[in-house]
């Protein structure tokens, strides 16, 4: 089992930046990627960006690109999320996602933290 903790949401005016952490505990030995996911009110969870952890190939949804950067410590076992120049459309709940090497599918998750961006 795995377990991951969210912390960094908050409330910020457009153009402004937070930074959201996630830290696993746990079987964390077994790391393949991990990622961050949102969702908004009324709409499906997302894809946002992920990232290798052995190697640190990241990805990213084209709707972040060159505004978000993910990040890892391996030694801490914890993802970050550098969110720049916020627009109100990044307003959602982020959720941490961990994939393990024995499936490789984001079979855990966190509870995610709000991120609301005002105009």
């Amino acid at each position: 089992q795995v377990q991951l903790v969210e912390s960094g949401g908050g409330l910020v005016q457009a153009g402004g930046s937070l930074r959201l952490s996630c830290a696993a505990s746990g079987r964390t030995f077994n790391t393949h990627t991990m990622g961050w996911f949102r969702q908004a009110p009324g709409k499906e969870r997302e894809f946002v960006a992920q990232i290798n952890w052995s190697d640190g190939d990241t990805y990213y949804a084209d709707s972040v690109k060159g505004r978000f950067t993910i990040s890892r410590d391996n030694a801490k076992n914890t993802v970050y999320l550098q969110m720049n120049s916020l627009k109100v459309e990044d307003t959602a709940v982020y959720i941490c996602a961990f994939s393990p090497r024995t499936t490789l599918a984001f079979d855990y998750w966190g509870q995610g933290t709000q991120v609301t961006v005002s105009s």
